[in-house]
């Protein structure tokens, strides 16, 4: 276990100096969640309705967890980057724990991505969205919102690994887009048509938005909804429990056979 955290170590070191070196790819993936924000909230929140909330306090959260499963754009670009320039061969070289160098990108993922939704919620606060939950509910929240950036990370990681050509993941990760699309991250599953409403909250992103509203008291959990957001806390760490056990021994896997 010690060799495994040294070495994760180590590797979390590069990729946070190679952060440094290419400031421009961290003040993308930084500045375009803010801009989604404000433009979901005036543009698109002009134009809904929600009987009983105020649509920005729906929309933080939500926006929150669209940036946590972001980690499955990220973490397979910079896992395909790395596969197909031979960085990863190099690695494989050297005398390391093969679960330390997707553990290290995972870590260095999850450090830029604590440090970067503090501007997020600065922005949201500003916006007049309020934690009306308690300090320890809050928390929680954004707790809750690490782990499942840390799964997603790990789904990128292993669908990076697996990838053809750094292209190839690059035009998968940009589908990826679409996730929180169908989810209840920007407006609420009521509405929606029966099938298209059973997807949408099966999606984790789902689970996880519920639960962050939840514990910030900003929407209660919805009535007649599935399994995953009616219990929304609990949905997320099944949902968070099942990406890890899935994808962590089979990006190691990957990793290691090359």
């Amino acid at each position: 276990m010690s060799a495994i955290l040294y070495d994760g170590g180590a590797v979390l070191g590069r990729h946070l100096q190679r952060l440094r070196h290419a400031p421009a790819i961290l003040i993308m993936t930084q500045t375009m969640p803010i801009v989604f924000l404000l433009f979901f909230g005036y543009v698109f929140g002009s134009a809904l309705a929600m009987p009983g909330a105020d649509y920005r306090a729906f929309l933080v959260p939500g926006m929150l967890v669209a940036t946590a499963a972001n980690g499955i754009m990220t973490g397979m670009f910079t896992a395909a980057q790395d596969s197909h320039r031979g960085v990863m061969d190099r690695f494989r070289t050297l005398p390391m724990s093969r679960s330390a160098v997707p553990l290290g990108q995972a870590a260095a993922d999850l450090l830029t991505t604590a440090v970067g939704l503090v501007p997020l919620v600065l922005v949201g606060l500003a916006m007049g969205w309020r934690i009306e939950g308690g300090a320890a509910a809050a928390v929680a929240a954004f707790g809750l919102l690490l782990l499942f950036r840390f799964a997603t990370t790990w789904v990128g990681i292993l669908l990076g690994l697996a990838s053809r050509s750094e292209e190839a993941a690059g035009q998968l990760g940009g589908a990826t887009f679409m996730l929180p699309l169908l989810s209840n991250a920007y407006i609420p599953t009521d509405g929606m048509p029966g099938w298209v409403r059973t997807l949408a909250e099966w999606n984790p992103i789902s689970a996880v938005c519920t639960a962050v509203r939840d514990l910030c008291g900003n929407a209660p959990v919805p009535d007649g909804a599935a399994w995953p957001v009616a219990h929304p806390v609990a949905g997320s760490l099944a949902w968070c429990a099942v990406l890890l056990a899935v994808c962590v021994p089979l990006a190691v896997r990957r990793y290691t056979r090359g």
